[in-house]
């Protein structure tokens, strides 16, 4: 029996499909397969004051704590921080390439800013890969209080002191696929925990 050239074609076109869709299903499976949380806050500063050498307003200078309630008085706070995603890709897992994360930052499960990494990050299997989100905002835009209360609130946000405060990611992954850009069926919540992807 003879084949024409155009069912030569259909046939070759539908098995590059065949093969292209079961490489998409191996990077989702791959993706969903990746544990994200959070790693921590880092390089932390509020009003242009590093957090880094201070665990409470006591350890504040004249020159800085002037400098805090001038900001505060002016509804002008602003906090600048990096939040720290871990993706921990397990050691039996097909590598993935991350090429998109969109993401929500909530603080208190208050959602306040968004943003996207745009950046291409690979992760290999069984190399967990940080991914640093760099956060600025005016705290006082999402929280009230006098300046004390507010830096008691950056000091906990970023881990140096006070009482433990939730700090979450919600994300929206975009990997590369033979197909083209695929994104994460769902958004996750990513905190300072391992989560699924039915979080």
């Amino acid at each position: 029996m003879r084949i024409s050239s155009r069912s030569a074609l259909a046939a070759a076109l539908s098995g590059l499909m065949t093969a292209s869709g079961c490489a998409t299903i191996q990077q989702l499976t791959a993706l969903r397969s990746v544990d994200f949380s959070l790693a921590g806050v880092t390089e932390a500063s509020i009003a242009g004051i590093a957090l880094d050498q201070v665990g409470s307003w006591e350890d504040l200078s004249l020159t800085d704590a002037g400098r805090l309630a001038l900001a505060v008085a002016q509804r002008d706070l602003p906090m600048h921080f990096q939040v720290l995603v871990l993706a921990d890709n397990p050691a039996d897992n097909p590598a993935a390439r991350l090429t998109r994360m969109d993401w929500t930052l909530l603080l208190e499960n208050r959602e306040t800013l968004s943003g996207a990494l745009t950046e291409e990050v690979v992760l290999p299997s069984g190399e967990p890969r940080v991914i640093p989100i760099a956060v600025s905002l005016n705290l006082i835009e999402f929280f009230e209080g006098n300046a004390q209360d507010l830096l008691e609130l950056a000091l906990s946000l970023s881990g140096q002191g006070g009482a433990p405060k939730q700090v979450a990611v919600r994300a929206s992954p975009v990997i590369s696929t033979p197909l083209g850009a695929i994104r994460y069926p769902q958004p996750i919540t990513i905190v300072d925990r391992q989560v699924g992807g039915d979080s």
